[in-house]
């Protein structure tokens, strides 16, 4: 397999291909840790709402007692080659509390709504602070195109 040639992407066609990933895609790998249990990776589905992504597990799930200690997370997309990494802050919602755009848009997107579930689910809000995104080597440079939740680009975007 020959390696594909990467054309080396300036920061506003970095933030214009993840937003579109973010929007377009399913699944997202979620990384938790606890302070006494350590680190728990899962993938979820998730909702980009063009602020934060929103994700919903059981409420007894590791994922959900994780972020109740510690609410720091990092999310990732699930491709190697094209990598997206996100790090935010986890906000706890019951489905009672979630706007209701939010739940509808999830529930829209996968055609399932937690809402509706007797088993009690949790949603999980995060805002990213920091946004890395990369292809390849000749792409580590300048990776970061977020930063203290702004968009590094914004200006040209």
């Amino acid at each position: 397999m020959e390696p594909a040639e990467i054309i080396r992407r300036d920061a506003v066609e970095r933030r214009r291909d993840v937003l579109e990933r973010l929007g377009a895609e399913r699944d997202m790998w979620v990384s938790t840790a606890h302070p006494d249990h350590g680190p728990h990776q899962v993938p979820l589905w998730f909702l980009w709402d063009g602020q934060a992504v929103w994700m919903c597990t059981s409420a007894g799930s590791a994922t959900a007692r994780n972020v109740r200690e510690e609410p720091r997370v990092r999310l990732a997309l699930p491709d190697s080659f094209d990598v997206v990494l996100l790090q935010g802050e986890a906000e706890r919602h019951p489905p009672r509390e979630v706007p209701k755009d939010a739940a509808d848009a999830f529930a829209g997107k996968f055609g399932w709504d937690p809402r509706t579930e007797e088993a009690p689910f949790v949603y999980l809000r995060v805002a990213p602070r920091t946004v890395r995104a990369w292809r390849g080597e000749p792409e580590l440079r300048g990776r970061v195109v977020m930063r203290d939740g702004v968009w590094l680009a914004a200006a040209q975007a």
